[in-house]
């Protein structure tokens, strides 16, 4: 049994004219939500052995504030910074260690994208919430059946969790 965690970076700042969205870091905003996300994740007793992480300010950012105790330090890999369903899969398949729990932390399209393509079942309510938005911040949870990453084939997996910052009780208090 695999599982893959899906962490799309937290929300980001566009309040500097002209930086590269490469260097875009998270807004007020994504700090509050990556601070709640890791909350949740320690609530939870979420164990990731292995994080890959896009090499975009917002990205590093999220994984420093969201997994500070939760996980090794992420790899940190241009491969991820916007990212097709296909390329992550292939970074998994071939970085993956075989047995551990992994988390990319990456973007949109490619996050949503990459989620629905792997999940082929999982609570409904769930399915449709990924159906319609992968929001910032937010974090999916895909189990998979096989021994390897290799064999992961598209719908392959059951979508476990899927939590969005707002959902947490943290959200009412600093206004995600």
């Amino acid at each position: 049994m695999l599982t893959l965690y899906l962490l799309r970076h937290a929300k980001s700042s566009w309040d500097t004219p002209g930086l590269a969205d490469h260097e875009r870091p998270l807004a007020p905003r994504g700090v509050r939500a990556a601070r709640a996300m890791a909350r949740f994740m320690e609530r939870e007793n979420i164990q990731i052995q292995q994080v890959f992480c896009s090499s975009a300010a917002r990205a590093r950012q999220t994984c420093d504030i969201a997994l500070p105790d939760l996980a090794p330090d992420p790899v940190v890999t241009h491969d991820l910074y916007m990212a097709t369903p296909g390329e992550m899969l292939a970074l998994l398949q071939r970085e993956a260690h075989r047995d551990s729990p992994v988390m990319l932390v990456g973007h949109n399209p490619g996050m949503e994208s990459l989620a629905e393509f792997t999940s082929g079942t999982g609570p409904s309510e769930l399915m449709d919430l990924l159906a319609r938005k992968f929001p910032t911040g937010a974090l999916a949870e895909i189990q998979f059946d096989v021994e390897s990453w290799a064999a992961v084939k598209p719908h392959s997996g059951t979508l476990r969790r899927f939590v969005r910052p707002k959902d947490l009780p943290e959200a009412a208090s600093e206004r995600l």
